[in-house]
């Protein structure tokens, strides 16, 4: 079995059932990252396999901090995945800033953030472009869509605030790379 194949198993095993609100949105980053695999070469595999565990900390059985990658990431750790896998899942959608509002910046610090790859990129655009049901939208759409989920005072609203310039610089260099390759960013 494939890596992509066996994470979205895996995701499906730990939201379908318990958040399928969350299942609905992740299948939409999956189909995200399946778009634009082509652009990262034989990374492909790997980003559409993060693109499916990128949210499974949420899960109920696995939530232990409340901070979703980091409870993620540790659940990968413990078992046979490939590092980068793990660190993508880690540090995705620049959690590192969230991180640091919650206090758990030593905490995410277990796991290597790659810094702007082509593979990492891609992963933040298909979260960044992906709505809680599953369809597509662009990012400025999606982050006042957060903001408004979250209250204007609410910590995701504050840390998706200060995070802006580097969500939209991986959504960009991606639309761009997908533009490069042939594809339509928003198709």
């Amino acid at each position: 079995m494939d890596l992509a194949t066996w994470a979205f198993d895996l995701a499906h095993h730990e939201l379908a059932e318990a958040l399928p609100a969350r299942w609905i949105h992740v299948q939409g980053v999956v189909a995200r990252a399946q778009h634009a695999a082509h652009i990262v070469g034989e990374d492909g595999d790997l980003l559409v396999a993060a693109a499916a565990l990128h949210d499974v900390g949420y899960a109920p059985d696995l939530a232990q901090t409340g901070f979703h990658p980091l409870d993620g990431a540790r659940r990968l750790r413990s078992l046979d995945v490939p590092l980068r896998l793990v660190n993508l899942v880690a540090h995705h959608s620049c959690a590192r800033m969230e991180a640091e509002l919650r206090g758990l910046s030593t905490k995410l610090a277990e796991f290597d953030d790659e810094g702007p790859t082509p593979t990492r990129d891609a992963l933040w655009w298909a979260d960044m472009t992906t709505t809680p049901n599953g369809d597509r939208t662009t990012i400025t759409d999606r982050v006042a869509e957060i903001q408004q989920r979250y209250g204007p005072d609410g910590i995701v609203s504050c840390f998706i605030q200060w995070a802006w310039p580097e969500l939209l610089g991986a959504v960009e260099r991606t639309e761009q790379r997908i533009r490069v390759a042939g594809g339509a960013g928003q198709s």
